[in-house]
């Protein structure tokens, strides 16, 4: 999969430095997964959710979500949102 871009990722976790382990760690298995559908995804990421067109991560032990819109069919993963769960939970995403 392409992810789009690394350099919300690092603005993120310059932010908040605890998260740059589980980031990275999340971008390496993108990076190198070839998913076709949602349901494969979850194969790997079980905790992820589909909200509307969107995919949530919870990262670092549920400390943080990343939000993506995943095009399966072109192999694009577009980062949308990387929030703390307080942030994620205000909903402000949504809009």
């Amino acid at each position: 999969m392409h992810v789009i871009s690394q350099k919300t990722l690092r603005t993120f976790w310059e932010q908040y430095p605890d998260s740059q382990s589980s980031l990275l760690r999340w971008f390496k298995i993108m990076d190198k997964g070839e998913f076709s559908s949602f349901n494969e995804l979850r194969f790997t990421f079980p905790s992820a959710d589909k909200v509307g067109e969107l995919i949530v991560f919870n990262i670092g032990g549920n400390k943080y979500r990343l939000i993506a819109s995943i095009h399966f069919n072109r192999g694009k993963v577009y980062i949308r949102h990387v929030l703390t769960h307080s942030e994620y939970d205000r909903g402000m995403w949504k809009l």
